[in-house]
């Protein structure tokens, strides 16, 4: 038996062959396209054609391709013989040639022919006014790095002068040419090694073969060149190269290059003038991920402790958060890294601090501080060195292991030292610390991201002692009119993080009265928020509320806040409100918090009119009629949630109740909350099954009695009408709600037909019953272009007959109904074949058609 690897391989390639179909249509296509009288031919189809041969040749080596396909050469050279061919249609057929000539026959044939020479040698349109076109020379990039693949090719590009012509693209003005130009230089070098080197020799024994010779002698050359460019452009590319599998798989030759080039790097550094720090940085962060590096021992180190004093705390940043995440680092080096990075807000923390209140961040610093002091002095850098250094430090506090430690206590400290200078609640006795107040005023973006930052490092366990300090500036914020709605969001958030870590401190300590008052402060401000003008703080306002249910609904503290608070009555006003959004979010709260008020195991609250029954009507109601899809999605979901956690008590009450549902749902124009429906009938089915079967693996009898569960479970199924809605959603216009439902039924059958016990339709076909089936099977076939599929057993089907469900779940082939909803929508228009009639649709007309391109 073929495995599964191999069985995707001969699929792939009985669909990336060369039909017959297709070789009919071919030599219309390649005339076309060759003909300058034709418009021009969408970029996107041009490139799906070149999709197509790439995926031909891949499964194709042989050079039958072209010679059975004469057209596809004649094509190029009649594009050749063209005095003036259209740029697209040149960079067309330069990226064909390439992707023919990838294999080493069709290359070799499609020299005989005297074509590559024309395209990619000396006599190609390198000299023409169509190299003025960046697409071209593109193209030509990605032609002769689609040939690479075998040593005729590398000797033929390196013989014709392809070698400068790479060169020089590399500092080309269009990016996309010189990235693509570094590229294959990368890939060139690697190939040279893999296929020049000999292979018992090591990088010590040997020079470095002649392709790969030619580059490294132009980085050289690059690197003592007078032109920053030319030394820009040759640190980018090697960077380049030390970040692929050249710096992974050739360690040897990685450490050869270095030691040829670590002098240029290290004079780099200490050149001021020099504009290419940043590619530097990156240069080294590269080299360090390469297993030469391992050891803590050599002169590399020293050269990126250099770099960590030397480049700007904005340049320098980057390479310090990589240091941080590489496990190889040498430790003395990590801890400089955090150093650099900790340097700004050990700058704020002291220009803010009164003489002797706080020690800082920092013992020491790696470079100068006053280079710091001077760009959160500046007006137009203090903000951005804030906002990139904050960032960085919320990537290194999401990390699970960090091999430094982080001081969090100070930074817990500086984070709330910039929180109170940006709203203006802190004036600091320095110069300095003035300086950076007014650059900081009610700057957003470093509140957002101090915010961000902040609730990282919630979870940390060493920040208790300042635990009252900061929900006094969250309060702040949370309170102050001139919060911006979306720093709001962002302190609603950082807050829920931090009640949590209250909670776990509060219930293995005596500090509940402190965790009390701090949340009745927090509720105060909850009930203004949410009598907000602003909807967008109205919706902050109930997520946060979500939030604090979902983490603090078991902590009695914040219960007896919650429920001696108006919080209650004025969630339940939101489900009125004019904003869908906020509609939204006023169900998703209220469905929390009936898990407080209505569904605990004992009633919390005496005389509360928050009852169940009330709860679910006006939900009920908002999925009735709601005009917008958000809120009627939060009710689906809310009662999805509900049935989970077992809220809608017995079984009896959950039949009646996921009834009411379904025929509400099935008629949504919302396809989401449709597909809500399904997950609710989904979770229903998986709970019943659980309650009325003892064991759910058990055989089933295929014939129903009155006593077997299994006919109970019918009947239970029937009677909410499970059926209906689910063979009617396989039919559904919208594909996920029809996945949805087949994996429902493929499920239940799972459960009725344990053994692969099927029906046979043809046996089954005579009875009224089975002749309902065979009807509903070619109405399923159709999928959604069946029209008004019935429910009600107008047609012989009974969905509420546990009988005919049980036969229609062992006769109608679900398995085909799955393979055929799970198909692309466009598996018809995708093929080959339609992709090159639409082009001979398209060029066969001289109107200005849209391509019909898959």
């Amino acid at each position: 038996m073929c495995d599964p690897q191999s069985r995707f391989v001969a699929r792939a390639r009985r669909r990336f062959a060369m039909t017959r179909e297709c070789a009919v249509l071919l030599p219309g296509v390649c005339a076309a396209l060759a003909d300058p009288r034709q418009p021009g031919l969408d970029d996107t189809c041009l490139e799906k054609l070149l999709d197509w041969f790439r995926s031909l040749t891949w499964f194709d080596p042989t050079v039958e391709l072209v010679r059975d396909n004469p057209c596809v050469t004649e094509l190029i050279s009649s594009v050749l013989a063209l005095p003036d061919p259209s740029p697209s249609i040149l960079a067309f057929t330069l990226q064909l040639a390439g992707i023919l000539a990838s294999s080493e026959s069709r290359f070799q044939h499609l020299q005989q022919e005297k074509l590559l020479g024309r395209l990619f040698g000396r006599e190609g349109p390198r000299g023409s006014a169509a190299w003025e076109e960046a697409s071209v020379r593109s193209a030509w990039l990605k032609g002769v790095h689609s040939m690479l693949h075998h040593l005729p090719a590398l000797h033929c590009l390196c013989s014709t002068g392809g070698m400068d012509v790479i060169f020089t693209l590399q500092g080309d003005p269009s990016l996309f040419v010189a990235s693509a130009a570094s590229q294959l230089l990368v890939h060139l070098l690697t190939f040279s090694l893999e296929s020049e080197t000999p292979k018992a020799l090591s990088a010590k024994d040997c020079d470095w073969p002649a392709c790969a010779q030619m580059i490294v002698k132009h980085i050289k050359e690059s690197l003592q060149s007078s032109s920053a460019s030319d030394i820009e452009q040759s640190l980018k590319l090697l960077s380049s190269l030390f970040g692929s599998c050249f710096g992974s798989c050739y360690a040897a030759w990685t450490e050869v290059l270095w030691l040829d080039i670590a002098k240029h790097i290290e004079s780099f550094l200490m050149e001021e003038t020099l504009q290419a720090q940043p590619v530097l940085a990156n240069l080294l962060l590269n080299v360090a991920r390469s297993p030469v590096f391992c050891g803590t021992e050599g002169s590399f180190w020293a050269l990126v402790t250099s770099a960590l004093e030397h480049l700007t705390p904005v340049q320098a940043a980057p390479l310090a958060v990589g240091l941080l995440k590489l496990y190889k680092c040498p430790q003395d080096v990590r801890i400089q890294a955090l150093t650099v990075l900790l340097q700004p807000m050990d700058c704020i923390l002291r220009a803010a601090s009164q003489p002797l209140e706080c020690a800082g961040l920092l013992d020491e610093s790696v470079s100068d501080p006053v280079t710091v002091e001077s760009l959160l002095s500046s007006k137009t850098s203090c903000a951005g060195l804030l906002c990139q250094t904050l960032a960085h430090l919320e990537k290194l506090l999401s990390l699970k292991h960090l091999r430094v430690d982080l001081p969090s206590v100070s930074l817990l400290h500086s984070l709330m030292t910039i929180l109170q200078l940006c709203n203006g609640f802190l004036s600091p006795a320095s110069p300095l610390g003035s300086t950076i107040s007014r650059n900081l005023i009610n700057s957003f973006r470093v509140q957002k991201s101090a915010l961000d930052v902040l609730a990282a490092l919630s979870e940390k366990k060493d920040c208790d002692t300042l635990l009252g300090n900061l929900f006094d500036v969250l309060l702040e914020y949370l309170q102050s009119p001139n919060t911006n709605p979306t720093v709001l969001k962002k302190t609603f958030q950082a807050t829920s993080k931090w009640l949590v870590h209250l909670q776990e401190l509060s219930s293995s300590s005596s500090q509940w009265q402190q965790t009390e008052k701090i949340l009745e402060d927090v509720f105060v401000v909850l009930q203004k928020r949410l009598c907000s003008p602003c909807w967008e703080v109205r919706d902050s306002s109930l997520e946060f509320l979500t939030s604090m249910v979902k983490c603090l609904r078991e902590q009695k503290e914040f219960r007896q806040c919650l429920l001696s608070s108006e919080v209650l009555r004025l969630t339940e006003n939101l489900l009125e409100d004019p904003e869908s959004y906020v509609r939204a979010s006023a169900v998703t709260a209220l469905g929390h918090l009936a898990l407080i008020t209505c569904f605990a195991p004992e009633s919390l609250v005496i005389g509360n009119l928050y009852n169940k029954e009330s709860i679910v009507a006006k939900l009920q109601e908002i999925l009735s009629t709601d005009s917008e899809g958000f809120p009627r999605r939060a009710v689906i979901s809310i009662f999805t949630k509900w049935l989970r956690e077992g809220c809608t008590g017995q079984l009896e009450d959950t039949e009646q109740f996921v009834s009411r549902v379904i025929q509400t749902v099935e008629r949504d124009l919302d396809w989401e909350v449709r597909l809500g429906g399904l997950e609710l009938v989904e979770v229903f089915c998986s709970q019943t099954i659980c309650q009325l079967s003892q064991c759910p693996y058990a055989p089933v009898s295929s014939v129903l009695t009155s006593s077997t569960p299994q006919n109970e479970l019918l009947q239970v199924f029937c009677r909410a009408k499970l059926f209906g809605f689910l063979f009617g959603s396989l039919c559904d216009c919208d594909k996920p709600v029809g996945q949805r439902a087949c994996d429902v039924l493929l499920g239940l059958r799972g459960h009725f037909y344990p053994v692969s016990t099927l029906e046979n339709p043809q046996e089954i076909e005579d009875s009224p019953a089975g002749r309902g089936i065979a009807w509903l099977q070619r109405t399923l076939r159709q999928g959604s272009l069946a029209q008004n599929f019935p429910t009600d057993g107008g047609v012989g089907v009974d969905f509420q007959d546990p009988e005919s469900m049980m036969l229609a779940l062992g006769a109608i082939d679900l398995l085909e109904l799955h393979d055929e909803l799970n198909k692309s929508s466009d598996h018809v228009e995708e093929s080959p074949q339609s992709l090159l009639q639409d082009i001979l649709a398209t060029l066969g007309t001289t109107e200005d058609n849209e391509v019909d391109c898959y």
